[in-house]
């Protein structure tokens, strides 16, 4: 019996995170684009905290719901190459968020824009590879 804890659906609902927190990001960049600074700085922070929720959520289920959901990945090389590149994106991702909350909360441009360019790189990076690469159903 499949357990909704599966790697697929959590694959399937980590695509879907992603996807919405991209149109949360894609609506942020709008608002500072017409001048709605504050604006682009609230829906960061809800994306920022949507984001780690995620993560937190993710960890939970796969270190201590379901420590096994991922062992397709570690079967099959070719998923786990696709999990290995996503990783390269997504954990640097993850990693600078917290730096580009506190550098535009304090108002510190300069590096807010050179972290905004890095992680723009890494972020598309995770949505492409998490969408597009990673299966949401275990290959037989």
């Amino acid at each position: 019996m499949k357990t909704l804890l599966s790697g697929p659906h959590v694959i399937l609902g980590l695509k879907v995170a992603v996807i919405a927190v991209t149109l949360l990001l894609l609506a942020s960049l709008i608002a500072l684009a017409r001048g709605k600074v504050r604006l682009h700085g609230r829906i960061n922070i809800v994306f920022f905290v949507l984001t780690g929720l995620a993560l937190f959520v993710f960890e939970v289920v796969i270190r201590f719901l379901n420590p096994d959901a991922f062992d397709y990945f570690n079967a099959d090389p070719v998923l786990r190459n696709a999990l290995n590149v996503h990783l390269c994106f997504s954990v640097p991702s993850a990693l600078l968020l917290p730096f580009m909350l506190y550098t535009g909360l304090a108002h510190r441009r300069t590096a807010h824009l050179i972290l905004a360019f890095i992680f723009g790189v890494l972020w598309f990076g995770t949505f492409v590879t998490g969408v597009f690469f990673l299966p949401h159903s275990a290959m037989p």
